[in-house]
């Protein structure tokens, strides 16, 4: 096997799904490693590195959701949801705790590793890119090293939050769509749903006035998206 396949866990309770997915992703080359719980799933992400991780959200104990959570602490590999509910709020929550992507059993193999690809390959596109420093209104955010900093010091910012005030800074000043966003902060290209910016541009605020800013310098452009003031 290429030594440099990327590693992907699946975790998922229903042995069908893993056989399934683990057996379509292994032909196309990548290596996989199965838990059948979230604990089991979080033992295998603490001892091992993984490039993606696909994630039933109805597991026994802990369910996807908290694995998630917990994942965002140590890595910022994308995540995969895997659900047999299809709805907006499933799909908000999944973005609003970390996710990447969202994907309704039943699914088909070319539609999984259509995603699986865009994810993994927008992953190493971020890892890739040159290190650059971005300044706008009196912030600083270092992209490489994934620090955030104002006159009184670091900005406490959780991964999504930082992407998501590097897309704001990117476009100091000008108008940037709950559209656009979502796809900076979040590699979706194909999603409809925009409330989980709206939470997020509220966490953001609260953690820029914790850090002695105006949260106003956030403006929100009625009908359209967002506003940093440059």
């Amino acid at each position: 096997m290429n030594e440099e396949a990327e590693s992907i866990l699946v975790v998922d309770d229903e042995q069908s799904i893993t056989d399934f997915v683990s057996y379509s992703l292994m032909k196309e080359g990548f290596k996989v490693d199965v838990a059948s719980n979230g604990e089991e799933g979080l033992q295998a992400a603490m001892h091992k590195h993984y490039d993606l991780f696909v994630l039933d959200i109805m597991l026994p104990g802990m369910d996807g959701y908290e694995l998630c959570r917990r994942l965002r602490s140590k890595t910022n590999a994308p995540v995969l949801f895997l659900s047999a509910r299809d709805t907006e709020l499933d799909k908000v929550v999944g973005l609003e705790i970390g996710g990447d992507d969202y994907l309704a059993k039943p699914f088909g193999v070319r539609e999984l590793i259509a995603r699986v690809r865009a994810l993994l390959r927008r992953g190493s596109m971020d890892a890739q890119q040159e290190s650059t420093a971005l300044t706008a209104s009196g912030i600083t955010l270092d992209e490489d090293r994934h620090t955030a900093t104002g006159e009184n010091g670091p900005i406490d910012l959780t991964p999504r939050e930082f992407e998501l005030l590097a897309a704001l800074m990117k476009d100091a000043g000008k108008v940037v769509t709950r559209e656009d966003l979502l796809r900076e902060a979040w590699g979706w290209e194909y999603i409809t749903e925009t409330k989980t910016v709206d939470t997020h541009i509220k966490r953001l605020r609260d953690k820029l006035s914790a850090a002695g800013f105006d949260p106003a310098i956030i403006e929100t452009v009625r009908g359209y998206g967002y506003r940093l003031r440059a």
